[in-house]
């Protein structure tokens, strides 16, 4: 089985809310997923709540990972990491 981490649109017409979620890559977008990672919603300053650790463990088993869930890791990662002075 090809194991996808990527978005699952959630919310309303017009509000969009995305779930990071780990899925078979057979399976629609929306569809039923292995394990949720975190959320992302871009009308509320982009704010989003993501698992990295989970996410890195996933990888290192041989999930692929979207263009999308790429940029979101890159922006966990910068804003979880300590200000320097």
């Amino acid at each position: 089985m090809a194991v996808k981490i990527r978005l699952s649109r959630m919310g309303n017409k017009n509000r969009p809310y995305w779930r990071l979620v780990a899925m078979d890559a057979r399976k629609k977008r929306d569809g039923a997923f292995l394990e949720k990672f975190g959320t992302y919603d871009p009308l509320k300053h982009r704010l989003f709540d993501v698992k990295l650790d989970r996410i890195e463990d996933w990888v290192s088993k041989g999930a692929i990972c979207s263009p999308a869930v790429i940029k979101l890791m890159k922006q966990a990662k910068k804003s979880a990491a300590p200000a320097q002075k």
